[in-house]
């Protein structure tokens, strides 16, 4: 059987658990705004193909509409969904 080549190895950082930390690029409220940007969340429900987040800031849907429960559900293909990024700690 022939190999297939890849241009680049498949992403195995796709596998999130119930209680992982995520960043979910989603618009949701920051000072009195509301912008798109990542937001920190916890995955509180997995399935085959998609994860529940849920986040402590207002959360919106893509036409304006706001999550009552505060909760987006992705698919776990998605690139608006990755574990969190680390980010240098200040020295004081």
């Amino acid at each position: 059987m022939a190999t297939i080549p890849f241009s680049r190895p498949p992403a195995n950082n796709n596998d999130f658990e119930i209680g992982d930390h995520v960043e979910v690029l989603c618009d949701h409220d920051y000072e009195d705004a509301r912008v798109r940007d990542w937001l920190a969340g916890v995955v509180v429900k997995r399935g085959h193909k998609k994860v529940a987040v849920q986040f402590h800031k207002n959360v919106y849907l893509t036409d304006g509409w706001m999550v009552p429960d505060r909760v987006l559900w992705c698919l776990i293909t998605s690139q608006n969904i990755r574990k969190p990024e680390k980010r240098p700690q200040s020295k004081s």
